[in-house]
């Protein structure tokens, strides 16, 4: 896994070939006009205006950014692990995987190897709490760093945008309630990330935040799946 940094064009691809899942989808034929790395500063540089939210900084690297997670106060934000596609299909009902946009075979092998990358950086076990959509419980139990709890303010609000506010409002006030005294992994949506952090991360980053006295989120550094 890598740092906050600038990507690199074979980071591009395979952000492209990861898809953006809470994204407009990128239409076959076209060129992509924007890097991703553009998009993520056009992005977070929005959500700053907007919403006030600390961007990640540019220079924190992998190193500082596991400590910091080693470290009490801090959570990792994980988009969950490649499912190709946009949204979710017709007749979408939580708890039916059936009827969801699941992970694909890469996706797995994706969620196993960010696991990997906690027990590599000294972190073996963590508690782990996730959306209720399939592709973020299957992410979570890849992990293997514990079990899983299922948590509805942390479910996609992709196709209800109205409630971006409210549950963004709702995760925050909860995550204020947590001890944070050992490492806490919560794996969402990329909607969800970007509301309280205005980091675009793409399937399987890890973005690590802290939140101070008085409840607002700055953002350490991310992390992202090779």
């Amino acid at each position: 896994m890598t740092g906050g940094k600038a990507g690199t064009a074979a980071k591009r691809g395979a952000a492209v070939r990861g898809g953006y899942d809470e994204g407009r989808p990128r239409q076959p034929g076209r060129a992509l006009l924007w890097s991703y790395g553009e998009i993520r500063v056009f992005v977070g540089g929005l959500l700053v205006l907007l919403l006030g939210v600390v961007p990640a900084p540019v220079s924190a690297d992998d190193t500082e950014i596991w400590a910091a997670l080693r470290a009490p106060g801090h959570v990792a934000l994980l988009r969950h692990a490649i499912a190709p596609g946009t949204g979710d299909p017709p007749g979408f009902v939580l708890g039916d995987c059936r009827t969801q946009r699941n992970l694909s075979e890469e996706g797995r092998e994706q969620a196993t190897r960010i696991g990997a990358a906690f027990r590599a950086n000294g972190i073996a076990a963590a508690r782990v709490v996730s959306s209720q959509w399939c592709r973020c419980l299957e992410t979570a139990e890849l992990l293997r760093l514990g079990p899983v709890e299922d948590q509805s303010i942390l479910n996609s609000f992709f196709d209800r945008p109205a409630n971006r506010d409210a549950q963004t409002g709702a995760l925050r006030r909860w995550l204020a309630g947590q001890a944070l005294d050992g490492p806490l992994v919560l794996v969402t949506h990329q909607v969800n990330i970007t509301a309280l952090t205005g980091v675009y991360p793409r399937s399987g980053e890890l973005v690590v935040i802290r939140q101070t006295g008085d409840g607002a989120i700055v953002v350490v550094g991310s992390l992202e799946t090779e």
